[in-house]
């Protein structure tokens, strides 16, 4: 069995690779003064980053949990997820309003991605 941490911090690796499936720790936004379409837009790119460090990309995403900071945001961030999603590869995919680390952050996303 073969387990594989990357961009290991202080609390948490950023993302684990385990039997050719990579699960991505949450990714939030840099630049916390953009709205929730900007912020959902960096994000995704952050996801396509570290997808592609561990060997994969977002058509190999199998799961995506969504924690926005106001349900209120779905929209606007569905608007930036659909321009970011392949269709014929859509993962399954939750969202939940959550209160997040700090009021800055307006979205969250973690994913599981296959190799």
């Amino acid at each position: 069995m073969t387990i594989q941490r990357y961009d290991i911090g202080r609390r948490f690796a950023s993302a684990v690779v385990h039997n050719c499936t990579v699960y991505l720790a949450g990714e939030v936004a840099e630049d916390t003064t953009q709205d929730v379409r900007g912020q959902t837009a960096q994000v995704l790119r952050q996801i396509d980053a570290q997808l592609k460090a561990v060997g994969s990309d977002k058509t190999k995403l199998l799961s995506v949990q969504v924690f926005l900071s106001d349900i209120r945001f779905f929209d606007a961030m569905n608007e930036a997820w659909e321009a970011w999603l392949d269709r014929e590869h859509a993962p399954v995919r939750a969202t939940i309003e959550a209160r997040l680390a700090t009021p800055g952050y307006l979205v969250e996303m973690m994913a599981i991605a296959a190799l």
